[in-house]
């Protein structure tokens, strides 16, 4: 069967008891895990879902989503995870683009109100014709007069649960949309192929082994692609356990690692940065942590250079960094496992994947020359198929197979990649490439700056200049001149900012990465 949703039925077959999910006092056997999904499956089935049917999820990281993604894929559907942060106007544009059938959505939080803006954009949606709540007390009634909730629909199943659909290789397993840095998100078709192939990587990436599972940390969001292949579905593929944190807070994150014996952790780099923000003042047994934490992941962007180095010192472990998008599945290239890290460096290309550099040119698909800065371009068996209803998209950003991902990099004589920026992110001053990611990796150097984004502002005579938004160390007295005359030192004379804003926090997106769009 090459349905994504093997990955669970085959692990509860071999190993019913094994724990799958943690939270707090909550304990889900993979056994108890798939049968819930069994039973959602054949209510959904129910209600008229069926091959192809698209089924939205809006769900933070919580057994629950876990659920609904298997049982969605088990009735043969196609899974269109939400941001959990979408407002109730963008709820309804990803439910009319993705033609969903039917939305499953957490009531939410006071401060997280994700229930009433689905159902505020279920309302304003033709098409979709089911909105099921899922409410933290499972034996709780629907907030929303009308709209069962998911203990209700999972009842409905239980007595006729039905074995998951048989599905091609490249029918639609999951829609992933893109964050829309440009224009509106688009949705990015993965197929069962691509998304099982990528997580089955686990083993040559991370030394993943059934028999000596490794317990996970769940703090990526499971709606974006990271979290979904490197912890969820790789997690479930190879009997792992997966303890799930509903949103990231540093100093929670650590005592959970202590409490639950996290042997896997993977984040983004802002959670590194956070982690070591709060390490001294955690109260956390640093030494016993380091000890049981086997894998150390970074993705979704740049590393700085500093926290990977300060993080080696205090833990001990090599922070293992990798590269992807939502289109790749996400992961298209890793730092190898038990080699000595290449501080950096996004490693070579993953098994069974190619990975070249062309002209950034747009249109153009020559490859540069040897040691040239070119933009990523990957193909293999993790590139989606293409972008939900969008055949002119699609053709710009693959041609032959090979996916053109926006990033430029350079290449080493061993086949390492190291990323120098986004091709949008690029500022051109006077006529000069500057790459705000070098400029962002010297501003960490201060000693009083903690962390420090680059971006390209509008200028008279030379096109664009240099700003950077830092965040101050505590106590720092640093002035906004200071900063700019030590740059002065540091950098080329095209490459310093003339321009600093110092604030207390950086946008983010939910899944950590800065929004230098809104910078």
């Amino acid at each position: 069967m090459t349905n994504l949703a093997s990955l669970l039925t085959d692990t509860a077959d071999r190993h019913p008891e094994r724990t799958a999910i943690v939270i707090g006092d909550m304990r889900l056997t993979y056994a108890q895990l798939n049968q819930y999904s069994d039973f959602l499956a054949a209510a959904l089935a129910a209600r008229g879902v069926g091959p192809g049917d698209k089924v939205a999820l809006t769900c933070p990281n919580l057994p629950y989503f876990t659920i609904a993604y298997y049982a969605i894929l088990k009735a043969g559907g196609t899974v269109v995870p939400l941001n959990v942060l979408l407002k109730g106007r963008e709820v309804a544009y990803h439910l009319a683009d993705s033609d969903a059938k039917v939305h499953l959505c957490f009531e939410g939080t006071d401060d997280l109100p994700m229930g009433r803006e689905g159902l505020a954009g279920f309302e304003a949606t033709d098409g979709c014709e089911h909105f099921v709540v899922i409410t933290a007390d499972l034996n709780a009634a629907s907030p929303f007069e009308g709209h069962p909730t998911l203990m209700q629909v999972i009842g409905e199943g239980m007595s006729a649960p039905v074995p998951a659909v048989e599905v091609a290789d490249d029918d639609t397993a999951v829609i992933l949309y893109t964050s829309g840095t440009t224009g509106q998100p688009k949705g990015a078709e993965l197929t069962h192929a691509n998304m099982r192939s990528n997580a089955l990587t686990s083993d040559r990436l991370f030394g993943a082994d059934a028999d000596n599972p490794d317990t996970y940390l769940c703090v990526l969001p499971l709606f974006h692609s990271f979290g979904q292949t490197v912890i969820q579905n790789s997690a479930v593929a190879f009997g792992g356990t997966i303890v799930m944190l509903p949103r990231f807070e540093a100093e929670a994150a650590l005592q959970l690692m202590a409490k639950e014996q996290i042997t896997f952790f993977a984040g983004v780099p802002t959670m590194y940065w956070g982690l070591l923000g709060v390490l001294d003042d955690s109260g956390v047994d640093v030494q016993a942590l380091a000890e049981r934490l086997r894998v150390a992941v970074s993705g979704g962007a740049a590393l700085p250079v500093e926290v990977h180095r300060e993080f080696e010192r205090r833990f001990g472990v090599t922070i293992l960094e990798g590269y992807g998008l939502s289109e790749t599945s996400p992961v298209a290239s890793f730092s190898k496992f038990g080699e000595p890290a290449r501080v950096g460096s996004i490693g070579p290309v993953i098994p069974d994947v190619e990975m070249k550099l062309i002209s950034p040119q747009p249109g153009e698909w020559s490859e540069v020359a040897a040691g040239e800065v070119g933009e990523i371009a990957i193909k293999g068996p993790n590139v989606m198929k293409g972008y939900y209803k969008r055949p002119e998209a699609t053709a710009e950003a693959i041609k032959d197979g090979w996916f053109r991902t926006g990033d430029l990099a350079r290449v080493d004589d061993d086949g390492w990649y190291y990323i120098v920026d986004r091709t949008k992110d690029l500022i051109i001053r006077g006529g000069y490439n500057v790459y705000p990611r070098e400029i962002e990796e010297v501003l960490l150097t201060h000693p009083d700056v903690s962390l420090a984004a680059v971006i390209g502002v509008p200028h008279d005579t030379h096109g664009e200049e240099i700003k950077a938004v830092v965040i101050k160390n505590p106590g720092s007295a640093l002035t906004e001149d200071e900063l700019v005359a030590w740059g002065k030192e540091q950098m080329a004379a095209y490459k310093y900012p003339r321009i600093v804003e110092f604030r207390d926090s950086l946008p983010m997106t939910a899944t950590g990465k800065i929004l230098k769009r809104e910078l």
